[in-house]
């Protein structure tokens, strides 16, 4: 194994675009929240953002990429970036293992962050903290070894190119579970929540899409054809999902940017674990379906259940990763895998379900048992009075537009 300079370069790329994704993500949901709760959601993915590069750094990637334990955990072999450096590993042949370890913060970092728009306007910073220390330890890390790094779902088999399962199942299901426990915010469905800045969620939203690139060329771990593949099927499945949005929106009202938005995040969701999997093509009838399945679980949950999932991370994110997670056992095409249930491998299929079933169930029942932990100990919510005054001057005494 010799280290490649075209593959390292596109690898170090890749890991700033998906760094890239995290203030993105900041601005796509600082924008939908209103002006009083503006700092505190910005503010919780930039600190996620410093949080999870120190602990996986300190012993995150030893867990989820050290020498497999049992296929659930890897040992401490790495802790501290330690026997990490300038050579190759077994994960990626061409590159530095600290590129690899690096471009694999980087997920750890978004996928944290995801979390954070289910429970904005009413969560604490310090409980928002804590749940995510203990969160990337206890559960992203045990998920990342079992499909990537060696662990019991990538031995049998299971599909996820870019983290389908790891990074959105993971992140939906668990914002699920924190939002069952924190409850609804003070007059949801009562008092008007509009959105504050709508150009802010579309330059949040254009800042994804941008590092998605990063986030699903970038997973092919080399400068090559297969990056190219995976590099149109994103955008292909993220156009195709924008547009079908934009149309199911039409039909209901009146088309919105911020559908729109939500539209592109969606197809961009349910390409990831497939993008290296199948041929762009693939994209279009993957973005459509991501786009109704997702748009109807929304409504769904809002109209019908009343859930104030705030941002929808569930809808778009869970569903969308359970979706794109079981089209990727359908499209999969036999050039670059086995197959998948349109070319006679129906095993495939069976075995993204059993992926999905077995990371949707640790997530929700892990996140659950953490937030539960966090609540009983410092609280998960603030006061009835500093959700009113609003988050940005009760938890940070600042004012999004006004200083201090």
């Amino acid at each position: 194994m010799s280290v490649n300079s075209g593959d390292t370069a596109w690898i170090l790329v890749s890991s700033a675009l998906v760094m890239l994704m995290t203030p993105g993500l900041a601005l796509f949901y600082g924008g939908m929240v209103r002006r009083k709760n503006v700092i505190h959601t910005i503010m919780m993915s930039f600190a996620v953002l410093a949080l999870v590069s120190l602990l996986w750094v300190l012993y995150g990637y030893s867990l989820g990429f050290g020498p497999d334990v049992g296929s659930i955990i890897g040992n401490l072999e790495f802790v501290g970036l330690s026997g990490v450096g300038l050579a190759p590993s077994a994960y990626a042949s061409t590159v530095p293992h600290l590129a690899f370890m690096m471009f694999q913060a980087m997920f750890a970092i978004i996928t944290v962050a995801l979390i954070t728009g289910a429970v904005v306007e009413r969560i604490k910073f310090s409980a928002l903290l804590v749940f995510g220390a203990l969160w990337m330890t206890l559960i992203y890390a045990p998920v990342a070894h079992w499909v990537w790094g060696g662990g019991w779902l990538g031995n049998l088999g299971i599909l996820d190119f870019a983290g389908g399962t790891v990074v959105h199942i993971n992140a939906g299901v668990s914002a699920l579970a924190l939002v069952m426990l924190l409850r609804s915010r003070k007059g949801f469905l009562k008092v008007p929540m509009e959105p504050h800045n709508t150009p802010m969620v579309m330059l949040g939203a254009a800042l994804l899409w941008f590092g998605w690139f990063g986030f699903n060329a970038g997973s092919s771990l080399a400068a090559d054809g297969l990056a190219a593949s995976a590099f149109a099927a994103t955008n292909t499945a993220a156009a195709a999902a924008a547009f079908t949005w934009i149309l199911l929106s039409w039909r209901q009202r009146r088309p919105t940017l911020i559908g729109a938005a939500t539209g592109a995040v969606a197809g961009l969701v349910a390409i990831t674990p497939a993008a290296g999997f199948v041929i762009p093509i693939a994209g279009i009838p993957i973005g459509i379906g991501a786009a109704v399945v997702c748009y109807y679980t929304l409504l769904f949950m809002k109209t019908k259940l009343h859930f104030d999932d705030s941002l929808d991370v569930f809808a778009v994110h869970g569903v969308g990763g359970i979706f794109g997670a079981l089209a990727t056992g359908i499209f999969a095409a036999a050039s670059l895998t086995d197959g998948g249930l349109l070319t006679g491998n129906g095993m495939q299929f069976l075995k993204q379900i059993v992926g999905v079933a077995a990371v949707g169930g640790f997530a929700f029942v892990g996140s659950w048992l953490i937030g539960k932990l966090v609540d009983v100990t410092i609280g998960l919510r603030v006061s009835e009075t500093e959700e009113t005054v609003g988050l940005d001057i009760s938890e940070h005494s600042e004012r999004a537009y006004g200083g201090f």
